[in-house]
């Protein structure tokens, strides 16, 4: 076996670890992974003393501390959160709900910051939660922009889930819907990851034509009727872009050093 066999190995034993499964024993390690036990330890040993896998006993395995103080450098690093929580919390004091901010990350999003202000919060958004892709708005705002090569491959493999929340029955449905949030600038989804929320998005973009992450603000679906739909859309877009100024002014300042 090649070395960069070996490593993409054992990076895979970390791609197991989500929030379905955040325990594995060896065994179903061994058995997820295709790889003999005395290979499997070889690897766990290695992660373990990395920081990256923990264990009491060798009899399960977790995520390790490593990835904590990781996520601890990365708060410190990521421009986009300092340059989005003056703009989240703003519109989390001005709507009863939470905003958050997430990322585009391989096939997922994640959320990376947060700001909450109703009394009964109905959807909460921990840093480092995975959303849906092909569900809710946060992950519309940002899969709208994808190059078609990019897009029809994700379209294609979450035709189920389309279906299911009524966004579109085939490929050409669905395209032709995310053409419409791109011409709109925002998108609001009403239950497509939790019954009873709403969720209003608009993208976040950094240097070039595909979002670096998106902004989203959810409220519970009796508050939202309350409310002016095209006003919280408007608000959305305006915050989402000044993030994307401060991105770019941040950028400019640093190319000047």
């Amino acid at each position: 076996m090649s070395d960069s066999s070996s490593l993409e190995r054992m990076l895979a034993i970390l791609g197991l670890f989500d929030e379905a499964r955040p325990e594995w024993t060896p065994a179903e390690l061994a058995v997820q992974l295709g790889t003999s036990r005395p290979t499997l330890y070889r690897y766990l040993k290695m992660l373990k003393g990395a920081g990256l896998v923990a264990s009491v006993d060798q009899a399960t395995y977790t995520v390790g501390p490593r990835v904590v103080e990781l996520d601890y450098l990365l708060r410190r690093a990521d421009p986009l959160v300092p340059d989005s929580e003056e703009e989240i919390e703003a519109v989390a004091a001005r709507y009863p709900g939470t905003a958050f901010v997430s990322r585009w990350y391989r096939d997922r999003v994640l959320c990376i910051t947060s700001a909450s202000s109703a009394a009964d919060v109905v959807s909460r958004f921990p840093r480092g939660k995975p959303m849906p892709v092909g569900r809710g708005a946060t992950s519309h705002a940002i899969v709208a922009y994808m190059p078609r090569r990019q897009l029809l491959p994700l379209v294609e493999a979450r035709l189920d889930d389309y279906r299911d929340i009524g966004f579109g029955s085939d490929p050409d449905a669905i395209l032709s819907r995310y053409r419409q949030v791109r011409r709109d600038g925002y998108i609001a989804s009403r239950g497509e990851v939790q019954p009873g929320v709403v969720g209003t998005a608009a993208p976040i973009f950094g240097a070039g034509p595909v979002p670096v992450g998106s902004l989203c603000l959810t409220m519970a679906e009796r508050e939202f009727a309350r409310l002016d739909p095209a006003a919280i859309a408007r608000e959305v877009m305006a915050s989402a872009a000044r993030i994307g100024d401060r991105l770019a002014s941040r950028r400019r300042l640093e190319a000047a050093e």
